[in-house]
């Protein structure tokens, strides 16, 4: 429901302050292994629609959406301004990915909880708004979506 990077490379969305340390806590986003913090940020639909494009992707798993539980508003990078114009897809070459400035429209966030919710129903419409306006961005479906940490609390798209 957000992106993370872990390791150096571009990463357009990133959140350097406190957007990105909430993030980081409350997904619990630590490698494994070194205990290092991931790179977090606000969902990149542009990166996304492109992987969905280039590799014929039918549907994807959405996950995390609890993570985003009780803000107040949500960000999705829907585009990106390079030198001062307008584009809708990740350069090619470094100088210009490290150039890019992510265009964000900003979603209205939920107030109740995902954690746990197994069905749609049990969602709050603002959540779910969040994952159609995901769909509609990049061209493809959610077909699984996970509430919580839990294996159980996943949404089978029907």
């Amino acid at each position: 429901a957000y992106t993370t990077r872990v390791g150096e490379g571009p990463f357009p969305t990133e959140q350097k302050n406190e957007v990105g340390e909430f993030l980081g806590t409350r997904g619990h986003e630590f490698g494994v292994v070194t205990g290092r913090k991931r790179r977090c940020g606000w969902f990149d639909a542009v990166l996304v629609r492109q992987a969905v494009a280039v590799n014929g992707i039918k549907g994807i798993a959405l996950t995390k959406l609890d993570v985003l539980d009780g803000l107040d508003e949500i960000k999705v990078c829907t585009g990106y301004r390079l030198d001062g114009e307008m584009i809708d897809y990740l350069p090619a070459s470094q100088g210009a990915q490290a150039r890019v400035e992510p265009v964000y429209e900003t979603l209205e966030g939920w107030k109740g909880t995902t954690a746990g919710a197994r069905s749609w129903n049990d969602l709050p419409a603002q959540a779910v708004k969040y994952v159609r306006y995901i769909e509609e961005l990049i061209g493809a479906p959610v077909a699984l979506l996970s509430t919580s940490p839990e294996r159980d609390d996943t949404i089978l798209a029907v």
